[in-house]
């Protein structure tokens, strides 16, 4: 399967066609003028896993002045998004994503899909959301009792050409969201996403869509994916998917927060680009379509400290309604409820990838806010062992106040605290499964606190999952090693505590089945938010140290890449 990446040449010439295309802007003022005459080009722009950033990065405010400047140039736009947009933040968490539709709806999206993410305040209001969206949602494989829940594509007819939307989510919501919530009051999954070992019920989905798509008209197909491309994501990824169909021209993807631009061969040798957008719109995708076909297609990239309103002071539309809506939010996020001395990381303190940005870590290996949290949830339940998923920490802290919105934006899902009695079996298979994709990412990378062991990644994972991707096997060969309670080597036999969330310990988070029958001690303790802020003003007296000074942590975890 050959890939090519996009040349980083055609990303500067698009970084210096936004920089144009945002100081060419007029503010409010080109609401008055006479509407620019079309010049029959179609541009796409695209977002994806916005994660409640909407003034981070382009910010929506600079998404709608680069969408108004192509549409006085001539240009038909249309707008679409990845999944993932309405959990993240404060912003998201207070309003349980409805500010965040609110605000897609005054951009005027054309479509969107489900992610993950979005089915993290639970199904009933996932549906809220959905009603509230004054933009269809689409999606393949999105399926409740058998049943499709949504369209599988959508056409748009403009400038005299038929484009199709197809939608596809990675079945690995399954165990990347909240299990509980696709399953009726007995435990059964009623909700699905064609999940199988192989991945062809995923295939066969797109691929009919597409056909559908393809004869109903449609000059152009577009998949707007939430697959990544993570091995964890097998059999799902986008690279599978394009693999095993044909008739798709463009593969719009999000999830794994990558900004690769990749051109690769689909099931019938012919090429299919494949974009992705990053994460908080600290990129903004495009893809241009003439009577000629399908120009180009690449992303424009702001990985600045400054926003791109805030750098060049643009004001429109969008402007009001972010104030508005984080003015009713103010008073309580920016409340300080501590301090730290020290910056509490999830990134790599030096390493940046191909767009500038800094590297995620608390998935793959130990960082200082890693330990705190774990830290937070051993000492406020009392328990022997405290364990937090990497992909429950979900934003760093920097030096200095820390206000109630900087731990919203740390924790920002509200999961209860819970504490189980384990066998230090459990715990090791614990580890194991979370520790399977090192030295790659995976959400259920398990940061740990009352506990240290050793991941040597020359040791082939041995665990295995079923199609939901929840595990359902380890096998003898381990590569978790030198695992220790405190100084003391870990018992299979004895029992502990230990305290995580809900989602974990009783939920199946993560596909993490370990502690199935442990028996559970402490139930919704407090939310992981709470739990956090009370370790910190309590236990700390209000001050995070220096204990918690290096950003990679207390040596808790240590990744073995090759054996001496």
């Amino acid at each position: 399967m050959k890939q090519n990446r996009i040349g980083r040449g055609k990303k500067l010439l698009m970084a210096v066609l936004v920089l144009a295309l945002l100081l060419s802007a007029g503010g409010p003022a080109f609401a008055e003028d006479a509407p620019a005459a079309k010049n029959g080009e179609v541009i796409i722009l695209y977002t994806s896993d916005i994660h409640c950033g909407v003034d981070e990065g382009f910010g929506l405010v600079g998404l709608r002045q680069i969408r108004q400047t192509l549409e006085d140039q001539g240009y038909t736009t249309i707008l679409v998004d990845n999944g993932d947009s309405v959990q993240g933040e404060p912003i998201g968490t207070l309003s349980k994503g409805e500010t965040i539709i609110d605000l897609m709806n005054n951009m005027d999206y054309t479509a969107g899909i489900p992610g993950n993410h979005d089915f993290d305040y639970g199904m009933d209001q996932f549906f809220a959301l959905v009603d509230e969206a004054n933009f269809p949602f689409i999606c393949c494989n999105f399926t409740k009792n058998g049943e499709r829940v949504f369209e599988p594509y959508l056409i748009k007819e403009v400038c005299g050409m038929k484009i199709a939307f197809v939608g596809v989510t990675t079945p690995k919501t399954l165990s990347e969201s909240t299990p509980k919530y696709f399953q009726d009051e007995d435990g059964n999954y009623i909700y699905g996403f064609m999940q199988d070992e192989t991945g062809e019920a995923v295939y066969d989905a797109v691929q009919k869509a597409v056909d559908d798509a393809r004869a109903e008209g449609a000059d152009y197909v577009y998949v707007m994916g939430h697959l990544g491309m993570f091995e964890t994501d097998r059999p799902w990824t986008y690279a599978d998917v394009i693999a095993n169909t044909s008739g798709i021209d463009v593969f719009l993807d999000g999830h794994s927060h990558d900004t690769e631009q990749v051109v690769m061969k689909n099931r019938d040798g012919e090429d299919v680009t494949r974009s992705a957008v990053g994460t908080k719109l600290n990129c903004i995708g495009h893809s241009r379509i003439t009577a000629d076909g399908i120009q180009e297609t690449g992303i424009w990239s702001w990985p600045n400290t400054d926003t791109a309103p805030e750098l060049f002071s643009i004001d429109n539309e969008m402007s009001g309604e972010i104030q508005k809506a984080e003015q009713t939010l103010d008073a309580s996020l920016k409340k300080v409820v501590a301090h730290t001395n020290v910056e509490l990381t999830i990134y790599d303190p030096v390493a940046k990838d191909n767009s500038g940005n800094p590297i995620r870590m608390v998935r793959r290996a130990e960082t200082n806010l890693g330990d705190l949290c774990a830290d937070a949830y051993r000492d406020q339940c009392g328990a022997d062992i405290g364990i937090v998923n990497g992909g429950a920490v979900r934003a760093s802290i920097g030096k200095g106040d820390i206000t109630y919105g900087d731990i919203l934006t740390v924790h920002p899902f509200g999961n209860m605290l819970c504490v189980v009695e384990a066998t230090g079996q459990q715990i090791l298979d614990t580890l194991e499964w979370g520790s399977r994709m090192a030295p790659d990412e995976c959400g259920g990378f398990m940061q740990v606190s009352g506990l240290s062991y050793e991941i040597h990644c020359s040791i082939p994972s041995s665990c295995k999952a079923d199609e939901k991707g929840i595990c359902v096997s380890i096998g003898d060969e381990r590569r978790v090693q030198n695992v220790k309670v405190g100084d003391e080597p870990i018992d299979p036999a004895k029992t502990y505590t230990v305290a995580s969330i809900d989602y974990i310990l009783k939920n199946h988070g993560d596909g993490q089945t370990a502690f199935d029958g442990a028996t559970l001690l402490q139930d919704s303790v407090k939310l992981d938010n709470q739990a956090l802020i009370d370790y910190i003003t309590g236990t700390l007296g209000g001050e995070v140290g220096s204990e918690y000074v290096n950003p990679t942590g207390q040596g808790r975890i240590v990744v073995v890449e090759k054996e001496p």
